[in-house]
């Protein structure tokens, strides 16, 4: 059946409601795939039954405006917070692979807990596990070739996504296309997405560390990330987006089949969505479904945000929210390792605390998580920022989890980060000085390069 839902979208370019005809379908599916109208009827209705059931139906309602809205039930969700709390679920998941492990991540490093894990997956592939990995070229620039060749000695297939040298893998260029994506998926029992990449900065955990400023200005540790875990029938499918992406790069090596979900799974009850973007779609879905969402706002929304540099629409929608009164806030970051971006952001600062939105600023360790939790129902987690580089140059991953009560642990951490950020007020943000506004003019005037 499944619910078919009719309105109006905000996607851009935000010059006209989509027709009726082109609203989609709620579709629903468990770990047999499609569930019957009547176990579809009833995971929606548990959905609606958690404590907020007009504001779950209306965001049901906002993500079918723009086509079907594929959900998956039965999962369990656990939020990891920081670096290590991450790489320790991370690895006790590789540690018990029995047939495949994928991994995915912009940035693969050789030191620190990037190289724990590297030992790891070099000890499942000699256990006979078919192990994968995919790493993005620029983001990875600076780790030695040789550690990748010493994986692939090992028995994992390694694969370089858009090698910065054209003649390495012929037909698998663009130095504009960037990988971001971060995915862990340890045959169909537990997979991982998030902003964290495979890197040593997540060598200690944000909360209670003042963390330490190298020569270059990049805090050395305390970065402040956010990931989730996932067990249940969304799994395979974050296995099929590093499948997708290993066949269209020409990728060498078998991937191996997955053993299946171990028998003492339990089950659970999270409705996820997947949304994979890639550059070369019609439109970024994931902006699509933030925007769409932002504008369906009627209580709250919270954005905890790497780099913030939407353009002109997005903070459109974020005013106009605030506007109608909705409590619109954001945890930015008060420090960045891309000046350009960092200030890019700023520029619109101005605009939005005049609108009503609350602007906090994470200055005691690195913000890096990319999340965001709506009206308490509609939450996400992912690698995509809020800027031109996640819209239009790299493939993304986002999940977004449907509930209240999930909700309800998206916005006890927000305000955790809200709690320990300082909040900036218009009357502080108009004293700035003129160093800093040239920074901001410069940077907005290179967003869409950011």
């Amino acid at each position: 059946m499944l619910l078919t839902v009719a309105g109006c979208s905000s996607l851009p370019p935000r010059t006209a409601d989509l027709p009726a005809e082109q609203a989609g379908m709620v579709s629903v599916s468990g770990a047999g795939g499609q569930v019957s109208e009547r176990a579809e009827r009833q995971a929606l209705r548990g959905l609606a039954g958690e404590g907020k059931k007009d504001l779950l139906i209306h965001h049901l309602k906002t993500l079918t405006d723009s086509g079907d809205a594929d959900l998956y039930r039965g999962n369990r969700t656990r939020l990891l917070v920081d670096g290590p709390a991450t790489f320790g679920a991370m690895k006790a998941a590789i540690a018990q692979a029995r047939g495949r492990v994928l991994l995915q991540s912009y940035i693969v490093e050789d030191e620190g807990v990037a190289a724990e894990v590297a030992e790891l997956l070099l000890a499942r592939a000699a256990q006979g596990v078919s192990v994968a990995l995919i790493y993005d070229a620029v983001g990875s620039i600076r780790t030695p070739e040789a550690f990748f060749q010493r994986l692939v000695a090992g028995g994992v297939s390694v694969c370089a996504f858009n090698p910065v040298n054209p003649t390495r893998r012929p037909g698998h260029w663009g130095l504009t296309h960037r990988d971001h994506r971060k995915l862990l998926v340890v045959d169909e029992d537990v997979a991982f997405t998030g902003g964290i990449n495979i890197s040593r900065v997540y060598g200690s955990s944000s909360f209670g560390r003042s963390g330490q400023i190298t020569g270059e200005g990049v805090l050395d540790d305390g970065w402040r990330d956010t990931q989730i875990e996932l067990r249940g029938p969304v799994v395979p499918v974050i296995g099929r987006v590093f499948e997708a992406t290993w066949q269209e790069q020409g990728c060498k090596g078998a991937l191996g089949q997955p053993a299946a979900q171990r028998a003492d799974s339990e089950p659970g009850d999270r409705v996820v969505k997947v949304i994979a973007s890639d550059p070369r779609d019609k439109d970024n879905r994931i902006y699509s479904t933030l925007l769409s969402a932002v504008d369906a706002a009627r209580v709250s929304v919270r954005f905890t945000m790497a780099y913030f540099a939407p353009g002109a629409d997005f903070v459109s929608a974020l005013r106009n929210a605030a506007g109608r009164g909705v409590l619109v806030e954001m945890v930015l970051p008060g420090r960045s390792d891309s000046s350009l971006a960092f200030h890019a952001g700023r520029w619109y600062y101005d605009d939005l605390l005049s609108s009503g939105v609350r602007i906090y600023q994470m200055e005691h360790a690195l913000m890096h998580a990319k999340t965001a939790v709506i009206d308490g129902v509609f939450s996400t987690v992912g690698s995509s920022n809020l800027d031109w580089l996640s819209f239009v140059s790299n493939s993304e991953l986002n999940v977004i989890v449907l509930g209240d009560d999930f909700g309800d642990e998206m916005n006890a951490l927000f305000e955790r980060d809200r709690a320990s950020s300082r909040a900036i007020t218009l009357e502080e943000w108009r004293r700035r000085g003129l160093n800093d506004r040239a920074r901001e003019v410069l940077g907005r005037m290179m967003e869409r390069l950011l």
